[in-house]
């Protein structure tokens, strides 16, 4: 998933626009969509929230991700 996200939505600055945000975070639900049915709707989501909030810490945009 990181390597798909470095190659389609963290750019550079990525965190200061909603449109390049939303791309991450589209990114991160088709990823997690992709793997078999485990969790109800709810809990996916909750899955897809917590692992955009890890992104969203770890890499600031601040600089662009080898």
């Amino acid at each position: 998933m990181l390597h798909t996200l470095k190659a389609k939505a963290l750019v550079l600055d990525w965190r200061k626009r909603q449109q390049t945000r939303a791309a991450v975070r589209l990114c991160i639900e088709e990823a997690l969509d992709k793997l078999p049915p485990a969790y109800t709707p709810a809990v996916f989501q909750a899955k897809c929230e917590a692992v955009y909030q890890h992104v969203y810490d770890v890499y600031d945009g601040r600089t662009l991700i080898p």
